[in-house]
């Protein structure tokens, strides 16, 4: 695993972030973003409006929203892919996007704001660097986090700490959906959660099956409307749950061993 900090400063105040910055014309892998949502209507005009002009595909996955959500969302993208998802779950969601994604590399993340678009160059610059799968991190230097509660932070820490010591991995976050990998991981790593644990599943089989993944800094901001579905006991028995289960899970390689400590190390 390599743990790699980019050079960019950290992400101060999410709402006065300057215009994203595009990948550069010389990237030749296509990328897709994968947005679940579910009665968002007023935070995707902000989020639709900050993904770089260099990502080639966006989808919105609407899992049956009372709300605005798909009208204001091809409102300001008329190139938006929408997807309805009638199923429950944020893992039934992300997965329904995956499978209409066409990018080479696809990123995931959540549509209340609280990630940035702005920072998916992060993640492309490793994914086209050969790394698999790509892990934002709010406790890596340049990340930070404004939506964690004192409760849902020892959570995690519980969490990371338990999943690095079974899965022989160096990993500073755990639970955070904002994602990239490669189009063909998910050969190596079908999914079948359907719920908030397809995050944990995702990094859990991407690990045992010898996955090369990387993580950069990222900023997680509070909601910027709406109240978040995330429930902490149920939802961190379902993480807990699949970090248990998935250590059956066989991929076709070697599990990640990582060098702890280490920022610039890779397996």
């Amino acid at each position: 695993m390599a743990v790699l900090p980019t050079a960019d400063n950290a992400l101060a105040a999410s709402r006065t972030l300057p215009p994203p910055t595009p990948f550069g014309a010389s990237s030749r892998l296509t990328v897709s973003v994968v947005i679940p949502a579910k009665n968002e209507a007023a935070n995707l005009p902000w989020l639709l409006q900050r993904i770089p002009d260099s990502v080639d595909e966006v989808i919105l996955v609407d899992g049956l929203s009372a709300d605005q959500t798909v009208a204001v969302g091809l409102m300001v993208r008329s190139d938006l892919v929408v997807v309805h998802e009638a199923r429950p779950g944020k893992g039934v969601a992300v997965r329904s996007g995956f499978d209409v994604a066409k990018g080479d590399l696809i990123v995931m993340l959540d549509a209340d704001c609280s990630m940035d678009p702005a920072e998916i160059p992060r993640f492309v610059e490793l994914l086209e660097q050969g790394y698999d799968m790509v892990k934002g991190s709010r406790f890596l230097a340049g990340g930070g986090t404004d939506d964690m509660t004192l409760l849902r932070k020892a959570g995690n820490w519980g969490l990371l700490r338990l999943a690095n010591l079974l899965y022989r991995t160096g990993y500073s976050d755990l639970c955070y959906g904002f994602v990239g990998f490669r189009r063909e991981l998910l050969d190596r790593v079908p999914l079948n959660a359907s719920g908030f644990e397809v995050e944990m599943q995702l990094i859990a089989r991407a690990s045992r099956a010898g996955a090369r993944v990387g993580e950069v800094p990222s900023y997680e901001a509070r909601r910027l409307h709406g109240n978040s579905s995330l429930r902490t006991f149920p939802d961190g028995w379902r993480v807990l749950r699949t970090l248990l289960s998935e250590l059956r899970f066989t991929g076709r390689g070697a599990p990640t061993t990582a060098r702890s400590g280490d920022p610039h190390s890779s397996r």
